[in-house]
């Protein structure tokens, strides 16, 4: 789509032409649209492998019964290979048809690959247990067209991959509910670049396919939506191309004005969910407790105080009294309306071929309450029979678990706190700049921050928050990323410098170029990064997966075995009449032990031991600037034994700086800084700049100290290049060469012994020397060193307290190399070493049975992180999207590293904690609930004591989780007085 804007032509959203206003008055603006394209022509491709392709008459005879298929557009099959490659509609056709004609016509078809898969995301409602999400994850297998399904307990999610041509978001959700579970979508196919709008003047279904077929034929926007309903569009766009604003702009450009849009920006569904959620079970216990607290007092409490216990002992008919009918009455609402979640849950969960924690409620629940019909039922016709009933452990059971499940999802809000306020860092409005053709400000509009589109030029005053990732253009100050990277010192910013949206500026006034915008920021990434990590399933996660598949069967039959136990010895009068409390009879004491089993037991429990400290402990890393990329990671990184460096920017800064500058000829320093000023110039080399900024700085001294102005430096003639030695170029009438010694050996220049000594001794200290020639001869030479990051000595020594050692590789000579590890304190030195060569290296570490760690750059360093153990990108910066990475470490900071392997080790001790409380608490819960202690102690735990002490046990393993919250990092310093390094470990 292009903009006429006068007699100028300016491309929609460019890369380079900044000075047009992308929002202009519409009366300025003409919108010229391109033949509308048709959606049925959209193609892809799937491969096949076919067998028992014989010869040419077999491939023709493939082509033909494909080409007889509607929506086949070209048909192309190898007979050597057996492959065949179909361009297809998916409108029209999907490969499932394509490969079943292909083997109707004899031939078998191996394997297929479909190019597209895609994937979404949904909100789960009604998992209590690990139960719950096995189950659920197993139906989604299940489904046709699914291909991986990972189901989240305490995030409460579901990531589905799917094939698009099978199935889709609506079957995948209607599995879910027909599994006994509710589901909202989250987000489906690309949610990188989405916009909603919200549309005015739309009366009819032709005015929402006008907008539709006029969005849809512009540049830039792939997908649209719309909802005739609620009168809103859904826009699926490219940034290079389009952006939010101009799509409201096209929108209103439709019939000359007559539409209108504006940006609507939906309601977070996390937190309406977890709202909604909450207020459910707040609501259930409170109409529970309506019902649960007069049956207590009419059961427990009135019969002890007359004259109120005669009346609810005044006989109706035969045996049944007014209090056993007001029990039933209060009983039977809690029972059967407040408890049809547990009757539910249990239906679908025993029709999966599995059993979770309602299984345990409702066998319990109805064993007491059906348990107490017979009585009432038996005293209505006996006159003689004396029973007890048990209605008020029924709803009281109900009520203390609803009132756990209230506390726990209310902890369990807390577990995602640190992504809701990374959240939350993004400002809602900002200020754009309009640009006229000279580049002046013409004026200056607030915007909401998601219509940022790239390339927008945004004014930031002192004491606002950066709205997205860009590059300061005009002014200075200092930002505080403390937020994003953990960072506690403002960062200094000039033209020319990155910023990151969700940071501060703290004073001064920048002009920043966006360059990411929308879900391409590096707090986007940040949260989508954390929060597929709190959606990765850890390893230590199978324990309970693998305890909840019987535990729930083992419960149910201890709990009959209770039963029996305590009946059979009853009814033959092994134990004394004494042990029986009053008013019960020894069936009655049985089954109360019985039910006691069924509800102490906890599953729940083990399910949550895991995913709420994976959650706490990724949201607290991401806080700190450590991004952990799932349970994988995070488990593993807590058997490093060793650690693999690589040594340009992980190790030392990666910026290069000029040490060292000596003469060594009659030609003044003034001179000889102009000439390898000028043979540097155009060179885009690291040496060569920091060479450059370093004489640049020492030429003005010269200057300020003469008092003159003189600084005109003559440009190179005839500059070359030469890789890996250096440059050439003619100053004035002189030829100068700048580069190692090679170069130096190539044009016959005589390197003395004066010279050689000067590039030994630098080059022992880790410094690449640089030598310049003027006509033939060396005038001179500078010293040039990637210095050592100030923390990575007590970095190195911290990691060696906590008995992991550390090894440095890196593609560097051995005398560099060596001198930076001894710097550091690194005893193990590999140097000279390519990419593959790192991987092979830390492939022989784990060959000895270690756990290998590599931290390197995210880049170079690729294939090492991808075959250690556990791959650490550091120095990332606003790029924290690297595949290669388990851990992505936000700073260039090494602490880092000390950081993630300490959160690791704390977070896999919380969570043997929480499993030794949670298998704890059912070790000891049932041997008690089954009586054990009765015999000798006279102590007996009641249905609905053991109904609260279950609810008790998940929320206690929750807060457990949460208390990684306080977590501190441990830090290590410089004692500047004593010189000596100090190591402190956090508590």
């Amino acid at each position: 789509m292009n903009i006429n804007v006068g007699d100028n032509k300016m491309e929609l959203n460019g890369r380079d032409d900044l000075k047009r206003p992308l929002l202009e008055p519409s009366d300025s603006v003409c919108v010229t649209i391109p033949e509308p394209v048709d959606k049925l022509e959209k193609k892809r491709t799937v491969t096949f492998k076919i067998g028992n392709i014989k010869c040419a008459s077999c491939v023709t005879s493939i082509e033909s019964v494909l080409g007889e298929i509607n929506g086949v557009e070209s048909v192309s099959v190898s007979p050597i290979h057996g492959h065949a490659a179909i361009e297809y509609v998916p409108k029209l056709v999907n490969p499932k048809l394509i490969k079943e004609t292909i083997e109707d016509a004899g031939f078998p078809v191996k394997e297929f690959s479909e190019q597209q898969i895609a994937v979404c995301r949904l909100r789960i409602k009604g998992m209590a247990c690990t139960s719950c999400s096995e189950s659920l994850e197993r139906a989604l297998k299940f489904l046709d067209g699914v291909k991986k399904a990972v189901v989240g307990l305490a995030l409460e999610e579901a990531k589905v991959h799917f094939d698009p041509n099978i199935t889709d978001s609506d079957r995948i959700i209607e599995a879910i509910e027909d599994a006994g579970f509710g589901a909202d979508l989250i987000s489906s196919g690309n949610e990188a670049n989405k916009v909603h709008l919200k549309l005015e003047g739309v009366s009819s279904v032709e005015d929402m396919n006008t907008i539709k077929s006029y969005l849809e034929s512009a540049i830039g926007v792939n997908h649209v939506e719309m909802d005739l309903e609620e009168k809103r569009a859904t826009v699926n766009y490219d940034p290079d191309f389009t952006g939010p604003r101009s799509i409201i702009e096209a929108v209103q450009e439709v019939a000359h004005g007559s539409y209108k849009a504006s940006l609507y920006i939906p309601p977070r569904q996390r937190e309406t969910e977890q709202h909604h959620e909450i207020n459910n079970y707040r609501n259930q216990f409170l109409l529970s407790c309506l019902f649960s607290v007069p049956l207590f007092i009419f059961s427990m409490v009135l019969p002890m105080l007359p004259p109120f216990g005669d009346w609810l002992e005044y006989k109706i008919y035969n045996m049944f009294t007014v209090g056993l009918l007001l029990r039933w009455v209060l009983c039977t609402p809690v029972q059967f309306i407040v408890g049809r979640r547990f009757y539910k849950g249990s239906y679908h969960a025993l029709r999966l071929k599995s059993a979770n924690m309602d299984v345990l409620v409702a066998m319990g629940t109805n064993a007491a309450y059906f348990y107490s019909v017979y009585v009432a039922i038996k005293s209505l016709s006996s006159d003689t029979f004396k029973g007890q009933d048990f209605f008020e452990t029924s709803a009281m059971l109900i009520s203390f678990i609803l009132l756990g499940k209230y506390l726990e999802v209310l902890a369990k809000g807390k577990t995602s706190d640190a992504l809701a306020k990374l959240t939350d860092l993004a400002p809602d409005s900002a200020c754009l700049l309009i640009l006229d053709d000279d580049g002046n400000v013409v004026s200056e509009v607030a915007i909401s921050t998601q219509l940022i589109q790239r390339n927008d030029i945004i004014k930031i005053i002192p004491g606002e928050k950066v709205p997205v990732d860009g590059i300061v253009i005009d002014g200075q100050s200092y930002v505080n990323e403390s937020m994003i990277t953990g960072e506690a010192q403002p960062i200094a910013k000039k033209p020319g410098d990155k910023v990151i949206g969700g940071t501060m500026n703290e004073n001064g006034c920048l002009l920043v170029k966006a360059t990411h915008v929308g879900s391409e920021t590096a707090l986007s990434q940040i949260v989508q990064l954390v929060e597929a990590a709190q959606l990765a399933r850890a390893p230590i996660q199978k324990i309970a997966d693998r305890i909840s598949r019987f535990f729930v069967p083992a419960i149910v039959l201890t709990a009959f075995i209770t039963w029996l136990g305590w009946l059979i010895p009853g009814v033959i009068g092994i134990y004394p009449k004494h042990w029986i409390p009053k008013g019960m009879d020894k069936f009655e004491l049985a089954l109360q032990f019985g039910i006691s089993v069924l509800v102490v037991a906890c599953p729940c429990a083990l399910g949550l031991a895991t995913p709420t400290a994976v959650m706490v402990a990724t949201g607290k890393g991401a806080s700190l600037g450590v991004l952990i990329k799932g349970g994988n990671a995070l488990e593993k990184a807590h058997k490093v034994k060793a650690i693999v460096f690589d040594k340009t920017g992980t190790l030392t800064v990666g910026k290069p700086e000029v040490v060292n500058v000596m003469l060594f000829s009659s030609v003044s320093m003034e001179d000889f800084c102009d000439v390898a000023i000028a043979a540097e110039a155009n060179s885009q080399h690291p040496i060569a700049k920091a060479f450059l900024e370093h004489a640049r700085k020492l030429r003005q001294k010269i200057e300020s100290n003469r008092q003159s102005n003189n600084q005109h430096v003559t440009e190179a003639k005839d500059f070359e290049v030469h890789p890996g030695t250096g440059v050439s170029g003619k100053v004035g009438d002189k030829m100068v060469l700048v580069g190692n010694k090679r170069l130096m050996q190539t044009y016959n220049v005589t390197v003395g012994p004066e010279i050689e000594g000067y590039i030994s001794e630098h080059e022992q200290q880790a410094r690449t020397c640089v030598l310049v020639s003027i006509d033939g001869k060396i005038a001179g030479a500078f010293a040039v060193t990637d210095p050592v990051k100030p923390e990575a000595k007590n970095v190195i020594l911290y990691l060696h307290s906590m008995g992991i050692s550390s090894i440095m590789v890196t593609g560097d000579n051995w005398a560099t190399a060596t001198a930076i590890a001894k710097e550091v304190g690194i005893e193990k030195v590999i140097a000279e070493m390519d990419p593959i060569g790192k991987a092979d290296r830390i492939k022989d570490l784990q060959m000895r049975g270690l756990t290998v760690a590599m931290v390197g750059d995210g880049i170079n360093d690729s294939p090492a992180l991808v075959a250690a153990d556990v791959g650490m990108a550091i120095g990332a910066g606003t790029d924290v999207a690297i595949e290669a990475a388990d851990i992505v470490l936000i700073k260039s900071n090494l602490e880092d590293v000390v950081t993630a392997i300490d959160l690791s080790r704390k977070t896999i001790s919380r969570i043997w904690l929480n499993y030794v409380w949670a298998l704890g608490y059912n070790i000891l819960g049932v041997p008690v609930a089954a009586g054990i202690l009765y015999p000798f102690t006279g102590v007996r735990l009641p249905p609905w004591l053991a109904g609260a002490c279950m609810a008790a046990s998940s929320l206690s393993v929750v807060c457990s989780s949460l208390l990684l919250q306080s977590y501190r990092k441990s830090w290590v310093f410089q004692d500047t007085k004593s010189g000596h390094s100090h190591c402190s470990k956090s508590t």
